[in-house]
């Protein structure tokens, strides 16, 4: 079998472990929310991959990885066909890329869970698969401006996470909080199932091992210890990250908390995600050490002093800790970064990435989120929130006696 064969076939595998990822957004966001709304998430996860797979293939993997057009978006290629010179099938790479943009996707709906009308929810992922991701991913995976600085982000800790966090953000701020939320003081609304939430999570972390050593489009020749690399600094950070967090709140609430070990784990993975190819194993250790902090820090700025109500933790654990390990490639490269007598330039580089795609990303999302609001309505009535979306949004419930 030649190499183009096994590297088609890896990108392949990788795909489907990434692919499997969806069930692990859906389980972890089913467990955090509320059992009458469990049915309205999975319908939401479920249309993120339907409608991304589709609008990806028609125009987004166009937009993202076609010839630069000022370094800003790629030449249109409607319904994907051509050759781009890559050393594997392209139909691999488009699959490989589908999937990416899914999970992107897919965040979103957790910051706004229990409380948009799913109609609304439609025109969001497929405006987010269309413009939003491609275009900023573009510029750092397509060969666009940001690439051209040297910006590095090896699996999408930025490109995938952090454009994701942000529009959760955006949709999470033009939502207001769920009702009963807060009264005078921020009030916990516990999940319904932590099993499925934990679930979510082993599932995501095994995913992972598709998200990014699949990034190296292969296992021949040299990319097979890359891959096997990659596979340990992912797998150190994740830990660490979930180590942390469970010291972390056990100190602060005086007893180890599940929900946020889970999302320390999710922080680790996501932090990683960046520089997964070029750190050591020591510095993906401790970028994950780093991202449990980081995460649980972030849900209680974002609940408690600004009182933005994200049911899942997706705006910190995606958006926050994305952007925080981007940055640490800055300093945590074994070539170029700071730490390692590289200078300053990476850093200045991959912090000026982070902030022009979060403005981008902001920007885009909370336009979106404004011209549906005033047009669609984004907000279920106070009726079919306190009822339910699963009854009033699908017309069944997922738990019957």
């Amino acid at each position: 079998m030649d190499a183009r064969a096994i590297d088609t076939i890896w990108i392949l595998l990788a795909a489907v472990l990434v692919y499997f990822m969806q069930a692990g957004f859906a389980m972890v966001e089913a467990g955090f929310t509320r059992a009458k709304n469990v049915g309205n998430i999975l319908m939401k996860n479920f249309m993120d991959f339907s409608i991304g797979s589709v609008i990806f293939w028609v125009v987004g993997f166009s937009i993202m990885f076609g010839p630069s057009i000022g370094g800003f978006i790629g030449k249109f290629n409607f319904f994907f066909t051509a050759d781009y010179g890559n050393d594997v099938s392209d139909m691999a790479i488009l699959i490989f890329q589908t999937v990416f943009a899914a999970t992107a996707a897919t965040i979103v709906s957790g910051a706004m869970a229990e409380r948009t009308k799913f109609s609304s929810y439609l025109v969001v992922s497929l405006i987010i698969t269309t413009v939003i991701y491609p275009i900023s991913g573009h510029w750092i995976w397509g060969g666009g401006w940001l690439a051209e600085m040297g910006f590095h982000d090896f699996a999408g800790s930025t490109v995938v996470h952090s454009v994701g966090g942000w529009a959760g953000l955006a949709g999470a701020v033009m939502l207001g909080p769920r009702i009963g939320k807060y009264n005078g003081k921020s009030n916990a609304i516990p999940g319904h199932n932590m099993v499925y939430a934990a679930l979510g999570v082993f599932i995501l972390w095994m995913g992972w091992f598709g998200f990014n050593p699949g990034s190296t489009l292969g296992v021949s020749a040299d990319n097979g210890f890359a891959a096997s690399y990659i596979f340990v600094t992912t797998n150190l950070s994740a830990a660490m990250g979930a180590i942390a967090t469970m010291f972390i709140t056990w100190v602060r609430y005086k007893k180890p908390d599940l929900s946020m070990t889970l999302n320390g784990a999710l922080a680790g993975l996501v932090a990683i995600t960046a520089g997964t190819d070029i750190v050591s194993p020591a510095g993906a250790a401790i970028i994950g050490l780093l991202a449990g902090f980081v995460v649980v820090f972030a849900i209680e700025f974002f609940d408690k002093v600004l009182r933005i109500d994200d049911p899942v933790g997706a705006i910190s654990v995606h958006g926050i800790t994305g952007a925080f390990g981007t940055i640490m490639v800055g300093l945590f490269a074994t070539d170029g970064g700071l730490f390692y007598g590289g200078g300053w330039n990476l850093l200045g580089v991959q912090t000026i990435g982070v902030v022009s795609v979060a403005a981008w990303a902001l920007g885009l999302s909370f336009l979106m989120f404004y011209i549906i609001k005033k047009t669609m309505g984004l907000r279920v009535s106070a009726r079919e929130e306190e009822e339910g979306l699963d009854i009033h949004e699908h017309g069944q419930s997922c738990y019957n006696d």
